[in-house]
This record gives C-alpha cells, structure tokens and sequence, in this order.
C-alpha cells in the first residue's frame, strides 16, 4: 500500500491534474440532487477534485486521512478539512445532504472495510441524501492495451469497489441505487515506462517489488516498443444511492 502522506507532493500531476480533477467534479455533480446545499467529499485528498465541487450552491467539506493529503486540501478551501478517519467519520448522524468518495473503496482491505465505510458514508447522510462513489477503478485501468497483457499474470482479488459488492453494502444501509455516470482519467493513460515505475514503489499490491513476479513483469514490459507513450486513457464509473426520506 503506498503512504498517501508521502505522495502529496506528487499527487496531482501523476493524476491527470486539472483536467482529471474538472471531469470528475463534473461526474460527481450530475449525480447530486438539485436541492442538495451541503456535501461531504470522503478522503478528499489534496482537494483538487473538491474544490471544484463546491460553488454557490453548494458548501463542501473535506475529509481525509493523510495529513500531507489533508494540509493540501486546506489550503484549497481553507476551513473547511478535517482530519478524519472514514471508517469512523467525525461528524454527526445525518450531518450532509450529500456525501461522495472517489477513488476510496478500491484502497480497503476488504468488505468488511468496504462495508463499514458505506455504513459511515451512510450515516452521516441525511434522509433523502444521495451518496456517490467510484467502482470497478481497478477494470477501468485495463484498456486492452500492450501493457494490460504484459500485466495479465498479476493475481487479482477480488474488488472491494467492485460494482456488485459497493451495492450490496448500501442495500445494508437502507440505500437504493439512484444513478450512474463516467468521466475520462485524463492523463492517467498507462506508459511501459511508467508502469515499471509503478511495479517497483509497490502501486500493484499483488505483486511483491522484490520478487520474481516483479521482474518477469517488469522484462514484459521493458520489451514493448514506445516506452514514453501513453496507452489509452481509462474511463472511471460512479454510482450513486439514495437514503430513504424520513417518514
């Protein structure tokens, strides 16, 4: 698992940047109720994404658990981040008229952490509210490219985000599917280059740096031709799920 505090610096620019950050905004927005005035953007990381949630109409708070992550976002939109757990979120049941995470489900480390994240996502939501999440992130990656073969002999577990199980966590919680939308990874196109990068500081949690999976992916994918070109970019899906109104 990477150490998220220490990815701060570098966060945003091996993410897509503004372009990312503005079609998931976007995708998160169209996915919210018209009346909803308050939301709550679960691990918000360095607030690039949350800052372009919130408008007018609507006052975000941010939460997160990396405190690099956390610092960044502040600095964002000044008071109004937290410091917090999301499997144990610092705020009051009922708190928000809207609550997201993206790009959170897939980092737990199982379903029972799935589970207990949507049961505190759903919480803190109020009657009526809509909670919105991305699933399946890990698939959206696979683009049929040359590297997505080089990677084939990775294991997989199964997804924590998965779309089935993310469901089956808010039917737990009373909450009912509502809605869905995509937004392109601008940016995130994979390069052979990269992707070697990515082996050996541990992105791929199935495959150990040092080990001799590592090295037979990693002379994969040194042997694809065009080392510095980006393969496609993914196209991430969102969820969301209404909570029954009170009554």
């Amino acid at each position: 698992m990477l150490d998220y505090s220490r990815e701060a610096d570098r966060y945003d620019a091996s993410r897509g940047g503004e372009p990312r950050a503005d079609a998931a905004a976007a995708a998160v927005r169209s996915l919210l109720p018209p009346d909803a005035r308050t939301l709550l953007d679960v691990a918000c990381g360095t607030g690039l994404v949350t800052r372009r949630l919130a408008g007018a109409d609507l006052r975000v708070t941010g939460v997160d658990s990396a405190s690099s992550m956390a610092r960044m976002a502040s600095g964002r939109l000044p008071g109004s981040v937290v410091l917090g757990d999301s499997r144990q979120l610092p705020f009051a049941d009922a708190s928000f008229d809207a609550v997201c995470a993206v790009w959170l489900l897939h980092l737990l480390s199982g379903t029972d952490e799935g589970a207990a994240v949507v049961a505190e996502c759903a919480r803190v939501l109020r009657p009526g509210g809509v909670f919105v999440t991305t699933v399946d992130k890990a698939s959206a990656h696979d683009v049929g490219s040359d590297i997505d073969a080089a990677l084939a002999p990775r294991p997989v577990l199964p997804a924590v985000d998965g779309a089935g199980a993310v469901g089956t966590y808010a039917a737990a919680r009373g909450l009912t599917p509502a809605g869905e939308a995509w937004f392109r990874g601008h940016g995130q196109g994979r390069t052979p280059r990269s992707t070697i990068a990515d082996v050996h500081r541990g992105w791929f949690t199935q495959i150990p740096s040092d080990g001799p999976l590592a090295a037979r992916i990693t002379r994969a994918l040194a042997s694809l031709p065009d080392q510095e070109v980006p393969r496609p970019d993914p196209h991430f899906t969102l969820r969301s799920f209404r909570k029954p109104p009170a009554g």
